[in-house]
């Protein structure tokens, strides 16, 4: 969620209720169960770690000050390295599209690309372990293991090419234009 608030951050400084509302709407059904309350206690979180910057804004006459948030140098080095990053063996599914939902809604990076980078990883970790599976003994439990580590990468890969094939024609319909 961190990451995610400051790559929604990137693209624009923004007050707490717009963010959640940008978030709800780019991650559609997912977004639904965020509630408004854990994007306060985040930018607390972000504000206290050096993340983020909070100034106060002048509002509407029934609200005279409204909190706007923007990224520190160190936050923008976050966002980067966040995006950057690939995760296996262990990638966070929800996490991975969050990724893309908020890289492509910031406009900081291609979501296309970063299926790419992500399935660089997974292809390297597959060639591994398929190299390792055939150098086992056959009927052996580390052959067996490494097979279903194998048969992971593979339906990890199938996931990869439906996130491609939704996002490459998801251009402008993130944030609605």
């Amino acid at each position: 969620m961190q990451d995610a608030v400051l790559a929604m951050l990137a693209k624009e400084p923004s007050h707490g209720y717009h963010l959640h509302a940008r978030l709800r709407r780019v991650l559609g059904p997912l977004g639904e169960s965020m509630n408004r309350g854990q994007i306060y206690v985040t930018l607390a979180r972000l504000e206290r770690a050096g993340l983020v910057v909070c100034e106060r804004a002048d509002g509407l006459p029934e609200r005279p000050e409204r909190k706007v948030y923007a990224l520190t140098p160190a936050g923008q080095q976050r966002v980067a390295a966040w995006l950057a990053e690939v995760g296996w063996p262990k990638p966070d599914l929800a996490e991975f599209h969050l990724k893309l939902a908020a890289a492509a809604a910031a406009r900081l990076a291609d979501p296309v690309e970063l299926v790419a980078a992500q399935r660089r990883e997974l292809l390297r970790h597959l060639r591994e372990a398929q190299q390792a599976a055939l150098a086992e003994p056959a009927g052996s439990g580390a052959g067996l293991l490494l097979e279903g580590v194998a048969l992971r990468l593979q339906a990890d890969l199938r996931w990869l090419d439906a996130c491609e094939r939704a996002w490459s024609g998801a251009d402008d319909e993130v944030e609605g234009g």
